[in-house]
């Protein structure tokens, strides 16, 4: 059962996975977060663990950076293990006034530059959607959370370091709705559509494009709380 990337047994992932790209995180979550939990993966220390929330079984594993790794483990969790319902839980940085730093925001669908889904099945569209039903549990939970939950396109880049006078993304924001950036969602859903499955992805704003606000990396490992629990809630 194990994979070159994966050296998990059978059985021993839960049918729903929360995914942070920083392997610290995932270990963060699991220890604050479930009970009974062992570890399932630690190939080039990429965490992956499985416990339970209000009993009911529940992995979190990381992704890494970028669409290439998020593809990589998402693609195996769906096919390989039998996973079905990937959430991915990460960072952004806003490219509007409207969002703050530790807003959360609930990806409608991701706008991308990237050649991943063409060169993965010949997908041709620059957008990808995640899965309605896993999006509406999203929203239910964060209502019953009380919690605000913004929700719109986001921008999935292959690119963090661009050059330039740093004003692409006001193109992305203005003429192609865009509320922030991140680097993954884009190469998730497309994962969970060619393989049946299902993907969400909640994102916590860490920093800013229109304003000074930004976070630490501990802060981000330890503060992004509320799309943690948005997410554990809705399992």
């Amino acid at each position: 059962m194990a994979t070159p990337h994966n050296n998990a047994n059978e059985n021993q992932i839960a049918k729903t996975v929360l995914m942070p790209g920083d392997p610290l995180r995932a270990k963060k979550i699991a220890e604050t977060y479930l009970e009974d939990v062992y570890m399932f993966n630690d190939v080039r220390n990429n965490l992956g663990y499985t416990g339970k929330y209000n009993g009911k079984e529940v992995s979190v594993m990381s992704s890494g950076m970028g669409m290439p790794s998020i593809g990589i483990y998402s693609y195996e969790l769906y096919n390989v293990y039998g996973v079905e319902n990937i959430i991915r839980i990460g960072s952004a940085g806003s490219y509007t006034k409207d969002l703050s730093v530790y807003d959360v925001v609930l990806a409608t669908e991701a706008y991308s530059e990237s050649s991943y889904a063409k060169t993965q099945n010949g997908y041709e569209s620059d957008v990808t959607f995640p899965s309605k039903e896993l999006n509406d549990r999203l929203l239910a939970s964060a209502k019953n959370l009380g919690i605000t939950l913004h929700t719109g396109r986001v921008h999935s880049s292959d690119v963090f370091y661009r050059e330039g006078d740093g004003t692409y993304f006001n193109s992305l924001r203005d003429n192609l709705n865009c509320l922030c950036v991140e680097m993954e969602s884009f190469a998730l859903f497309h994962n969970a559509k060619v393989s049946g499955k299902n993907a969400a992805c909640l994102l916590t704003i860490s920093d800013s494009f229109v304003s000074d606000e930004i976070t630490t990396a501990k802060e981000r490992q330890n503060s992004f709380t509320q799309m943690m629990e948005i997410a554990l809630n809705a399992i």
